[in-house]
């Protein structure tokens, strides 16, 4: 089994955030049972739910001029990673991660689309091709939750130029019904959500240094805003819950996006790191996670007509990575209604996400399982 650190006390806290920052500090200090928190699934809040978990959700996103596609700068010169960007449109939905290329590509970036299905990587290619003549678009194969195949993946890309611009940490697994483990022997959610990327990053790092203006997206979501971070059960054991997986996994890209910054600052790194989320979309991770015949399956269905398209979803992740005026640190996604829907905003940092201890604790717990140091 994994290794797990037997010093670090189960530790999370929860309540009302303030700012749109996770670099600040001010998390309440009351200790939260990871079963107390309150899990609420994103179909509740898509059918008009008030609040989320305890952290309030009201956004300064007004601040942020409307921004959609057209004003994506241009990318030229620049290198570029997306993970998990194969799912191209089909049957009426696609991937984010596909339209986050797409942009890229068709903004004049070199992009590498790495993903662990090599036909639907390769036929997300040619449809970047088609939809931008003459874009710079490749795919390489990655499995997140395989250590041993972003050691690879990582040695390859060093292999094909000594530089990245941008890594965009898109890819991600959600509601895995029954508990399954990862090669490596991970519970699958956690090595494809958390430990995976903080292994690339790390794998990538120098290559990111030698970048210009290196930046490193993380792919939050609004269900991180009610996870919780178990130091003595990160593998799901007692017991595992779909839903609870994913939700402490995205809190933890919160985490290792605002502790990745502090790092960045304090070693001197020169790169940036910045979280993001989507809001509601209709992709593939959503629609095909759960399956359509369990509960929250048959709720995804009746809510779908509500989300939306994720072309308008991937824009928060392409804002985050290519705007002057995104900051790292920062935290972003749709502005709209409980920035569910819209265009790019300032997206408020719940305080479970805003203690610099329990995150420098969670890098280095992963630091110890994956075998990665960042340096």
């Amino acid at each position: 089994m994994p290794r797990r650190p037997s010093d670090v006390p189960p530790s999370a806290t929860t309540g009302t955030a303030a700012e749109h920052r996770g670099d600040e500090g001010g998390a309440s200090s009351r200790p939260v049972s990871r079963r107390s928190v309150l899990r609420l699934p994103v179909v509740a809040l898509a059918a008009g739910g008030a609040g989320y978990g305890g952290a309030r959700l009201t956004s300064p996103g007004a601040e942020i001029p409307d921004w959609t596609a057209a004003d994506v700068p241009r990318q030229d010169g620049r290198r570029a990673v997306v993970t998990g960007a194969n799912g191209y449109p089909a049957d009426g939905r696609s991937g984010l991660g596909y339209h986050q290329a797409l942009l890229l590509a068709g903004a004049g970036a070199d992009v590498t689309i790495a993903s662990r299905d090599a036909e639907r990587g390769a036929e997300a290619v040619r449809r970047i091709r088609r939809a931008a003549p003459g874009a710079a678009v490749t795919f390489e194969t990655l499995d997140l939750a395989d250590l041993g195949s972003v050691r690879s993946f990582a040695a390859r890309l060093g292999d094909t130029g000594d530089r990245l611009d941008l890594l965009v940490n898109n890819a991600g697994v959600m509601a895995r019904v029954d508990r399954e483990v990862s090669v490596d022997g991970f519970e699958r959610t956690f090595a494809t959500n958390a430990l995976g990327p903080y292994a690339l990053a790390g794998r990538l790092l120098p290559l990111l240094r030698n970048g210009t203006a290196p930046r490193v997206v993380w792919m939050a979501s609004l269900r991180g805003h009610t996870g919780a971070i178990d130091f003595d059960d990160l593998q799901q054991e007692d017991p595992y819950g779909y839903e609870r997986s994913y939700d402490d996994t995205k809190l933890a890209n919160l985490l290792m996006a605002f502790e990745a910054q502090r790092r960045s600052t304090a070693g001197g790194w020169g790169v940036t790191s910045i979280a993001a989320h989507p809001g509601t979309a209709r992709t593939n991770i959503v629609l095909d996670g759960p399956g359509p015949d369990t509960t929250e399956g048959r709720r995804f269905r009746f809510v779908r007509p509500m989300w939306q398209d994720p072309a308008v979803g991937a824009l928060p992740v392409v804002y985050a990575a290519t705007s002057p005026q995104a900051t790292g640190g920062g935290y972003y996604g749709p502005k709209g209604f409980q920035q569910l829907r819209g265009l790019p905003g300032y997206t408020v940092v719940p305080d479970n996400a805003r203690d610099p201890e329990l995150a420098s604790r969670y890098w280095d717990t992963l630091a110890e399982l994956s075998g990665v140091a960042w340096a």
